[in-house]
């Protein structure tokens, strides 16, 4: 017979013991690895901590067949297709990985789990600019993808909240979606735009405004405009903005997993199903790099769980034939 579904918001005896995967995230990508091991007939667990980096936003789009679907539907309907096919799942975080003859993940609640590989898939936080009003309406007027939000606030008046020089290229980016678009330097110095960004900035017809911004203007819970520090209020209805990503990478680091440099963070080194440099444990979604949309984590999830699967059947059937 097939194990019966479990989720429950702390850990128990029940989860405790040896599964041949512990998938760690609950996610897209978390969540789509799970679901094609299960339906391999591989004991799995998903640990989730609960803290999706998509909560903000009110629904999610360009996912084919989810198109405007809310992010926590989205997730409870992957929980309970796992659920179909024998997976466990425990709220719970995994603190700490140790590799020995297999993988021991101890959990906040107290418990360890053991596990023959492991799929890592604990995202990113997005660490907002320090402005009064952007963490309050991130996810509704306050927004940072254009191919997430874009099309719900198209022809709007936009602003571009500069924090880095790179947020050239995402005020260009967005006037695909309006051709009203204000980048504000905030932090930013003019002298830190090139030539280059000046002509592209000009030809899009992006207005540069320099000065540092103070704060955002509400007016019946809706973005009215973004004042600067000299008093000067320029009416916005969208303020894009670009986080700093923190990738929650600790687990992956614990193991010795090798990372790199990127200009979004360090990411795990992978190969193309996912596979980081510890032998028998893969990465997937955000986990793995900063733009991992929810379709490409699914993606990315699918991939790992289908090598794992195959990986685990070849390394079963050559122990046997040492045998």
């Amino acid at each position: 017979m097939e194990p019966a579904h479990t989720w429950s918001a702390h850990t128990g005896s029940a989860h405790t013991g040896s599964y041949e995967v512990v998938v760690i995230g609950g996610g897209a990508a978390g969540l789509s690895a799970a679901l094609v091991l299960g339906r391999a007939r591989r004991r799995t667990l998903l640990v989730d901590a609960g803290e999706p980096r998509n909560t903000p936003a009110a629904h999610m789009q360009g996912y084919l067949t989810r198109d405007g679907m809310s992010p926590a539907e989205f997730l409870a309907i992957g929980r309970e297709e796992i659920a179909r096919y024998g997976v466990d799942l425990v709220r719970d975080r995994a603190v700490d990985v140790t590799k020995g003859a297999d993988f021991a993940v101890a959990l906040a609640g107290g418990e360890t789990v053991h596990a023959r590989r492991l799929v890592i898939a604990t995202g990113l936080k997005d660490e907002l600019p320090d402005v009064p009003g952007v963490a309050e309406r991130f996810g509704r007027d306050v927004i940072h993808c254009p191919y997430c939000h874009g099309w719900e606030v198209r022809n709007q008046a936009f602003g571009v909240l500069a924090t880095t020089p790179m947020s050239v290229h995402q005020a260009l980016m967005v006037s695909q979606w309006s051709k009203d678009v204000t980048l504000f330097l905030h932090t930013v110095a003019e002298s830190e735009l090139t030539d280059d960004d000046l002509r592209r900035l000009a030809t899009a017809g992006v207005a540069v405004v320099p000065g540092e911004v103070a704060e955002l203007a509400v007016e019946s819970d809706r973005l009215t405009g973004v004042r600067l520090t000299n008093g000067v209020t320029h009416p916005r209805e969208a303020l894009f903005v670009a986080p700093r990503a923190i990738p929650q990478t600790g687990l992956l680091e614990q193991l010795g997993a090798e990372l790199q440099e990127t200009p979004f963070g360090a990411y795990p080194v992978v190969d193309p199903t996912g596979l980081t440099t510890v032998p028998g444990v893969w990465a997937a979604g955000n986990a793995m790099g900063f733009a991992e949309q929810v379709v490409n984590a699914a993606s990315a999830g699918y991939r790992a769980g289908a090598t794992i699967n195959g990986d685990l059947l070849m390394a079963d059937l050559d122990a046997t034939v040492r045998v």
